[in-house]
This record gives structure tokens, sequence and C-alpha cells, in this order.
């Protein structure tokens, strides 16, 4: 063998035994990329979690530059989505995903934006709907067309979970409004526009799921029960109505369904009723249970643990815990004081918070501040009361927990809070806006 062939041989043998790093043939390894991207938008104190190929995650708490920390192989791909979305905000992902890659990837946009919200309140002294959008501030902005008409003598306003659709009871017509919510939040009625219910339709409620609607039907005492069709229209159950307490006032349904409650103003009681898998109420035992006088609004919280019902005429909230069938059972402290004439309740949505709307005799009215305890039970905060309009007799917080709303039947406003890290209310910089003629219930889409 010549030298020159020699050298050729055990050029042969070192590459037969390896040498080189990466794949172990001596080859270079093969060039890995990164994944990112720019993220825009996101609310201080927020969080997104995004993920990549639907596996790796990576939560962003700040706007800016962000990149996943795995990389993707040379002629690899990439899909980029939200796992998580932040509370109040919706974000979205463009040049989510590609393939074939060949360099760093720094293109993927991440931009958060609060939804568009709407609001809506009955009129019941001008048998009107006022709309309104929310601002990024929480202030309600009348649409370009301010009110949408009504039945007779509207008494309450409910939207499905999934803000698609709106109703409206008409006491003095016994039926139901119906409307589409569109694009920008303006209500169109539905065909048919109306359906019947049984006599001075009252309160409403929808499960949720948006499957079931719920109105109480205050002369009749009795609930009438609607399953909701695929375009919104709600349509009889069968049984077609329950039986309620005598006048039946505010109805609430638990977080997860399973259970309805209404408060029934003139025999002092809280009718208590399971939803069965055809939405179908079935009374409880017992059938109910003992309040205080004039029970109104009620409401349970998120957890599904504990209920409170507004006692009209007793300047109380009763307190509740649900058993593991659904049966309300009071308090060791059955009882909490509130302002004067205690109409409606609301837990704000991370169960920290109750508020109560005190009608006070139609006059100067003022909204009660609890702390939910570890227990249920109601503690008043340092400032025990914050002023509202005259005759507050409704309230609604958005899903965030930003933004408390309260509507003034006397003065014919919306007040708008701020709710504070502590829970305390704090007027807006435009603390009311003006509605139709007698406002009575407010209901939210965000």
């Amino acid at each position: 063998m010549t030298r020159r062939a020699g050298i050729f041989a055990t050029a042969a043998v070192a590459a037969a035994c390896g040498g080189g790093s990466g794949s172990g043939n001596g080859l270079a390894p093969t060039p890995t990329y990164m994944i990112g991207g720019n993220l825009s938008g996101l609310a201080a104190g927020q969080q997104v979690v995004l993920t990549d190929n639907g596996s790796e995650q990576l939560t962003l708490s700040a706007n800016g530059a962000f990149t996943f920390k795995t990389a993707v192989m040379q002629t690899g791909s990439y899909a980029v989505a939200v796992a998580t979305q932040p509370p109040g905000q919706t974000c979205s992902v463009a040049n989510a995903s590609g393939s074939n890659i060949m360099a760093d990837v720094t293109t993927i946009v991440v931009a958060c934006a609060a939804p568009p919200r709407y609001a809506y309140v009955v009129n019941n002294g001008d048998n009107t709907l006022s709309q309104y959008t929310i601002s990024a501030a929480g202030k309600l902005v009348p649409m370009i067309i301010a009110t949408v008409p009504t039945g007779t003598s509207p008494q309450s306003v409910t939207v499905d979970p999934a803000g698609r659709y709106a109703y409206v009871s008409n006491l003095l017509d016994n039926n139901v409004s119906q409307y589409t919510i569109g694009s920008g939040g303006a209500l169109t009625p539905m065909t048919p526009a109306t359906v019947a219910t049984g006599n001075g339709p009252w309160a409403g409620s929808i499960d949720p799921t948006g499957s079931y609607a719920y109105v109480l039907d205050s002369a009749d005492r009795t609930i009438s029960q609607f399953m909701i069709g695929a375009g919104g229209t709600l349509e009889p159950m069968t049984p077609a109505t329950i039986a309620a307490g005598t006048k039946p006032w505010g109805i609430t349904i638990d977080p997860a369904g399973r259970y309805a409650y209404v408060g029934n103003m003139s025999d002092n009681t809280v009718s208590q009723y399971s939803i069965s898998a055809t939405g179908a109420l079935a009374m409880l035992s017992p059938a109910t249970v003992a309040s205080g006088t004039g029970p109104t609004g009620i409401a349970v919280d998120p957890t599904g643990l504990y209920a409170y019902v507004a006692d009209l005429a007793a300047n109380t909230v009763s307190q509740y815990t649900l058993g593991m069938g659904g049966a309300l059972a009071a308090q060791s402290t059955a009882t909490v004081a509130t302002g004067v004439q205690p109409v409606y309740i609301a837990v704000d949505p991370a169960g920290a918070n109750a508020y109560v709307a005190n009608n006070s005799l139609l006059g100067a009215g003022t909204i009660s501040q609890f702390k939910i305890g570890p227990s249920g039970s109601l503690t008043p905060l340092a400032a025990a009361t914050v002023a509202t309009g005259k005759g507050p007799a409704w309230i609604a917080i958005d899903r965030a927990g930003q933004f408390a709303y309260v509507v003034n039947i006397t003065d014919n406003t919306v007040s708008q809070f701020a709710i504070g890290a502590d829970g305390s209310l704090t007027p807006l910089s435009t603390p009311t806006v003006q509605t139709g003629t007698q406002p009575f219930v407010i209901a939210i889409v965000d």
C-alpha cells in the first residue's frame, strides 16, 4: 500500500468511528430557531398565557417582545395560540403559524383589548330600553339610537351569557319582548317580537349555559319556563309553569346551573328548586325556607356556597349556606343590617364583596358595602355605605369586577362606580348617566 492509500484508509476508519458533534456521524448539528414576537395592549396587572404547537406554555405579564423557551428544528413549524385570556380582555394572535422554518421568528403579534361592552336599562315609565356602550374607563355612553321600544310597563331585562340575545318582561302585556344583539350592541326585535308569559311578568333569569330562561309571574304566583332556541327565541317548556310563593320578586340561579331560588315578597319565604337536564324546575324538599320580611333581590356567590336575600321591610340581608342538595340553611348569624329598604343585592365575580341597593323610600339612596368572610358571613366595609342617586333599585357588576352600575328609579339615572382593591365603590369622573323615565333594571354584556 502506498503512503497516499494509507492516508485514505486512516480517514475512513476515523469516519466510521465517529468523532463529530451533533448527530454522531461527523455532520454538523441541525440548526434550531427561536419563536417569538411582540405583545401589546395587555392591561396593567393582567396576564395572558400562550401556547406553541399545543404544548409549551408561556405566561406574559407585560407588553413588549417575547420568546418561547423551546427552539424549533430547521424546517420545523410553529403554531401559537392563546391558552388563557386575561380577565376583561380578549387577545388575538396574528402571524400565528408557519412551517419550513429557516431563521428565528420575531413576527408574531399578540394584541389585547377589552371586548366591546354594552349595557341596557329598562325604563318602566316610557316603555323603552336605553342602550349604551361601555368605555374602557367604565363609562356608559348612549348609542346613536339611544332607546328601543318595549311592551307596556317593562320590568326587567336579561341577557344570555354569550351576549347574543336580550329579553324584557312587560308587566301589563303579559309577555316578554325578545331581541338579538347586533355587532355594535344595538337591539333588533326577533320574529316573533314577543312570547306570552303568565300574568304580571316581573323578573327573569337565564341559566349559565344560555339554554333556559325563567320569568316570574307575579300575579299568578308561578314561574314561566322556556327553552332558548337556536335563534334565541323563547319556547315554552312542558310544563310551561311551576308554582312559586306570593308575589315572587327576585330569581337567581347558582353558578353551576343546578338550582334556582326565588324571593317571595308577600309571604316572607324563598322558594328553592332543582334544575333538571331538560331545564325544568322541580321543588326541593323543603319547597321553601323562611326569610326576613319582604324578600326581594337574591344572589348566590360565585362558588355556589352561599346565598343572600335582601329583606325590603326588615332592613336586613338574610344569609344562607347551600347544602349538598341545594337546600338553603340559615347561617349562624342569620341576618345583617343594611340601609333603609334594601331591594337588591349583587356579589362581585371574585366572591369577595357584596353590595345592597337601599331604595330609601325613593329618596336619596345608598349602597351598603360588605366583605364576604371565609364562612360566607357579611361584614360591613370601613365605609359601610356609599351615596347613589334617588331610589336605587338594581345593581350590575361587570365580569372583570372593575365597575358597578346602580339604577336610580326616582331621578332617572344610573350611578357609575369603580370598584377598589378593597371592594369599596368610588364614583367615576362622570358619576351618573341619564336614562329614560323610571328606570328599573340594568343588564351588561361584556
